[in-house]
């Protein structure tokens, strides 16, 4: 089975610039954001309710626990929210006008429920393709994910974890190597 692209910074730009476009530019945009900055699988993105992100008071979290029930196997392990991820959070926040409650989810469909794994990733998949991404898939943010931070250095056991990953091979089979990486990094010799 092909691997999911994983797109360049001028892609990214450009599959933003699309969802910019959309309906529910701001929801469309988040689901994005939580798979490229977050690292997060679909089923994960769909499952999360408010409360995942926002501490009872409304404050944004740090870290959240990406919870049992919609983590694959079954394991929680704690996300980091990275100031930009957190800006994102923000910026959704104050383009949703429903009052919610923390037990809502926090994607919801325009039918106002919760999205399933299987309809995100149908949304998030005709988004690439709109923006002209052949090879890119609802998977393709969480391999960027990876690619980056084993490109700034990261080491593979603290990528691992925060992947969720229990086998090392696994998290290498993420990792993309293109031409420009093995120039750059033959460079720093």
């Amino acid at each position: 089975m092909r691997q999911a692209r994983v797109l360049t910074e001028p892609e990214f730009k450009r599959l933003l610039a699309v969802v910019a476009q959309t309906k529910h530019a701001e929801r469309n945009r988040l689901a994005f954001m939580l798979s490229h900055l977050a690292g997060l699988r679909v089923g994960e993105i769909a499952g999360l309710l408010v409360g995942d992100v926002l501490e009872a008071e409304g404050a944004i979290r740090q870290r959240m626990v990406v919870r049992a029930s919609i983590a694959k196997g079954g394991h929680e392990r704690v996300v980091f929210l990275n100031d930009r991820l957190r800006h994102e959070i923000e910026r959704f926040r104050l383009s949703d006008q429903r009052k919610r409650k923390l037990d809502d989810p926090l994607l919801m469909t325009q039918k106002r429920t919760a999205f399933s794994p299987n309809t995100l990733c149908q949304l998030m998949n005709r988004l690439y393709d709109a923006a002209g991404l052949d090879g890119a898939t609802s998977h393709s943010g969480r391999r960027w994910f990876i690619t980056k931070l084993a490109n700034s250095g990261v080491g593979t056991k603290v990528i691992m974890t925060l992947a969720g990953h229990k086998h090392m091979t696994t998290t290498q089979r993420y990792i993309d190597v293109r031409e420009d990486m093995m120039r750059a990094a033959v460079e720093n010799l």
